[in-house]
């Protein structure tokens, strides 16, 4: 048996796991070709639907959410997801990650550098001192193998991925399964699984940007954010988290009743200044308060125009709130749509923000044959 074979076994049984429902085969999935790799490799486009008419269309180049068109209150689709039209698009703008799955680690790793066993690893660095989602190389640059699912009310796609030993110099071969489904609560479920045959550390998510006015349709400023959490983990000047679990109470952080966007990100606050140095922005970690519980509302953003809501669940302990603080209009989207300041946000579920550096927060540390698994569902209203 292959190694490839050995690692993805015990995924099986988590790969058979069914998103909840209750129609029956009304979502339903397709594919097509989304243009070629520089190497030839095909690249498919899988296209979910269910039958409010709500699409997501997944890219087997880095497993990208390409785009999301769900009713507004008026049942008036739009894409509310930034990204582009074709996959070269994607080949020349890869900084942003739109819509891409980030692995090994998400967010950041000081130095790049982090210690196991009493032996280092040093992963490239591409965030000035630092490693960021999981290097220049990520899982977000990489061609996913991919194939169809399909339930009794829900349609999907899963991707696979083979990470090897010493890839963005992260130990340990890790075979990856992340499958994206769509049902008829219109609910986009993320399930990750992974397993690797060495001690390594593993924190993956997804980084779609959403505008629920729709993709390049102004700012999200006015959007009303709701998250689920009393502390957050402030960051020095290299955004960095200092090891700090810090209160939200009386901060620009405070989420927990549904605020603005805007409301107060231009405050003069070093920790938004550090984020956005000139006019200041969100790019931190939300502790949960309820962490690895699926059914608890971790946050939901409003577009009080639209009449979209967008309601996040999750298993992981974190939520990275990031406010698109460096897009600044020179990237043109889908439909030639220039993607401006505080055009849209990010809210990437996660472990904290260099963990592998931090023994008080909880570790990402993955043992050989144990099996890592978590989900994040997004839920958009109305149906």
């Amino acid at each position: 048996m292959s190694l490839t074979s050995k690692l993805a076994t015990p995924l099986l049984g988590l790969w058979l796991m069914s998103p909840l429902g209750a129609v029956a085969h009304a979502a339903t999935v397709d594919h097509a070709p989304f243009g070629k790799m520089p190497n030839g490799a095909q690249v498919e486009k899988y296209t979910l639907t269910n039958s409010h008419g709500m699409k997501v269309g997944i890219i087997t180049y880095g497993g990208v959410v390409q785009s999301i068109e769900v009713p507004d209150k008026d049942g008036e689709l739009a894409d509310v997801v930034l990204g582009f039209d074709n996959l070269e698009g994607y080949l020349e703008n890869g900084d942003p990650h739109f819509g891409a799955l980030i692995g090994r680690y998400a967010n950041r790793i000081a130095g790049g550098s982090f210690e196991l066993d009493g032996q280092r690893y040093q992963i490239p660095t591409n965030d000035g001192d630092n490693a960021l989602h999981g290097g220049p190389e990520g899982f977000d640059r990489q061609l996913w193998h991919a194939h169809s699912l399909k339930g009794n009310d829900w349609a999907g796609v899963e991707l696979s991925y083979l990470s090897r030993d010493g890839e963005m110099g992260f130990p340990g071969d890790l075979a990856v399964t992340v499958r994206y489904t769509l049902n008829e609560n219109n609910e986009l479920r993320v399930h990750y699984s992974a397993l690797s045959n060495k001690p390594t550390v593993v924190n993956l998510t997804n980084h779609s940007y959403f505008n629920l006015s729709g993709a390049g349709n102004g700012t999200v400023l006015d959007h009303e954010m709701m998250i689920s959490a009393s502390r957050y983990t402030p960051v020095n000047k290299n955004l960095i988290p200092t090891g700090e679990l810090a209160s939200i109470e009386g901060t620009p952080f405070d989420f927990r009743q549904p605020t603005p966007i805007g409301a107060r990100i231009r405050n003069d606050n070093p920790q938004l200044n550090r984020a956005e140095p000139e006019q200041g922005g969100y790019d931190h970690n939300w502790v949960l308060d309820n962490p690895g519980q699926l059914m608890a509302l971790a946050a939901r953003v409003t577009d009080p125009h639209s009449g979209r809501q967008l309601e996040l669940y999750t298993t992981q302990p974190g939520l990275q709130f990031y406010s698109s603080n460096f897009l600044d209009g020179s990237i043109k989207g889908k439909q030639g749509r220039s993607y401006q300041h505080w055009g849209a946000f990010a809210l990437e579920t996660q472990h904290f923000p260099d963990s592998p550096n931090q023994p008080k927060f909880p570790s990402t540390r993955l043992e050989p044959g144990e099996p890592y698994s978590q989900t994040t569902i997004f839920k958009f209203l109305p149906l």
